[in-house]
């Protein structure tokens, strides 16, 4: 029983990683979203403590906000020190989600007449801790209203509460007034976050370029790189702060642009990808290390989630480089140059790992999605016999990291026998090569549970 309890979390913590409920390459979003669904009502059905105890892992913040609001919907089914432990995680993990989403989660909680004291507590606790109050009332000023309302909360200072809910003929709080002035005055528009000014825009007719240009400096960096290929077409610069962003992002920013623009900013891209691995790889050596990188077709994702497993791929490239003594890259198109690489072709992952346990790492990383069809299986072979007849003894740690969920198998698709974790940046990449030891099955329930409640605590603390 607890190996089934064991496989069935490891199983949920894959998918809380990987999935997001949106299209993948190798499954519709209506698929993804109900196969995702179920995992959570059957782990919170099963396993309560072990569903809230995922909240201090390295998941994803679509699947941070379904299990808060499934443990707030279900408070009634927990004991006293359940709630309080989970209303500390839920807090916690909120702090650290998009703040978009956590309005989201919000509107789904008073959609779902959800208002008890402990609902009511983690929505003021999350608003007093926002940076800027002003800055949420004008960006997110719908939801932050409906939130304060079904909180109870009563707005900081002397202008927010007549903002959201009365309106004033002036402020005295600048972003307030920009927004204000900005309904009849189009100068004002560019003192307002980008996503407000955006509408402002559209109501005076402003052209589009001269918009870019002018609205730049309120940009996020997430908005600079989300609007940087339209811009490039009106010939504008955003200037995104290639030094400023995380490794995976990067590398996506990277595959988006045409490979002639990399060719001729090689050294620049070069120096930026391994200086955002390189803060990545601090205090982390790993020996002799092989990679086998999945840059087959299937790793284009899909429309909504755009190059997003390459981009995985490319970024564990340089985290690799990083943190080996001696490192060989094995890309399964057989290229060479990755700051070069785009997705083609099929996917000969026993190829490439034969090529790679001939190399006699101390570490073999694959970076795949495991549609293992050139040919097909020929992966997953290729390890049995190495692990039976060559390697008995493991001394080869071999990890397989898997960026896409496979809706039809409530998981990720896994190689034959070796330890598979989902991973969505790479930056968590030498945490779940760490917790992939719980996959191979030579650990048990109590194991794993001594690790999440390491976790919890330092997530709490942090």
């Amino acid at each position: 029983m607890d190996r089934v309890t064991a496989e069935d979390m490891l199983m949920f913590v894959n998918a809380a990683i990987t999935s997001s409920g949106q299209r993948e390459f190798h499954s519709a979003a209506s698929a993804q979203r109900f196969s995702l669904d179920f995992l959570h009502e059957y782990m919170i059905g099963n396993y309560r403590d072990l569903y809230a105890a995922t909240l201090a892992l390295d998941i994803n913040d679509h699947n941070a906000t379904l299990i808060a609001h499934r443990l707030l919907v279900t408070a009634a089914d927990a004991d006293d020190d359940q709630k309080r432990l989970e209303g500390q995680l839920i807090g916690r993990r909120l702090r650290l989600v998009a703040p978009q989403r956590v309005y989201e989660l919000f509107r789904r909680l008073r959609q779902s007449r959800v208002n008890n004291r402990r609902t009511r507590a983690i929505i003021r606790d999350w608003l007093s801790h926002r940076p800027d109050p002003a800055f949420d009332a004008v960006k997110y000023r719908t939801p932050l209203k409906q939130a304060v309302r079904h909180a109870h909360v009563k707005p900081d200072g002397d202008e927010l509460g007549p903002f959201l809910f009365a309106g004033k003929t002036r402020y005295a709080t600048p972003i307030l007034e920009s927004w204000r002035r900005a309904h009849y005055e189009q100068a004002s528009i560019y003192d307002l976050p980008y996503t407000v000014a955006e509408g402002f825009a559209a109501k005076h007719n402003i052209d589009r370029a001269t918009f870019l240009e002018r609205i730049e400096p309120r940009m996020t960096r997430v908005e600079r790189l989300r609007l940087q290929e339209s811009a490039r077409r009106s010939k504008i610069d955003l200037g995104v702060d290639l030094g400023a962003m995380p490794l995976t992002r990067l590398s996506s920013y990277v595959l988006s642009l045409p490979v002639t623009e990399r060719v001729e900013r090689r050294a620049e891209l070069t120096h930026a990808l391994r200086a955002a691995a390189a803060k990545v790889a601090a205090g982390h050596r790993w020996g002799r290390v092989a990679a086998v990188l999945d840059d087959s077709f299937s790793a284009f994702g899909s429309r909504q989630k755009r190059r997003r497993p390459l981009a995985v791929a490319l970024a564990c490239h340089y985290l690799c480089e990083a943190m080996a003594d001696s490192y060989v890259p094995l890309w399964t198109s057989g290229r060479t140059d990755a700051l070069l690489t785009y997705p083609r072709g099929v996917t000969p992952l026993g190829e490439r790992v034969l090529d790679a346990l001939e190399h006699n790492p101390d570490r073999l990383l694959i970076v795949s999605d495991g549609w293992d069809n050139a040919p097909g299986g020929m992966a997953s072979e290729v390890l049995r016999v190495w692990r039976t007849r060559l390697d008995p003894e493991h001394e080869v740690i071999v990890v397989h990291l898997n960026p896409e969920y496979d809706a039809d198998t409530f998981d990720v698709k896994k190689i034959g026998h070796v330890p598979t974790v989902g991973v969505r940046d790479a930056e968590d990449v030498p945490a779940l090569v760490e917790f992939a030891r719980f996959t191979e099955g030579h650990t048990g329930l109590a194991e794993l549970k001594a690790h999440f409640d390491d976790r919890i605590a330092r997530f709490l603390e942090g």
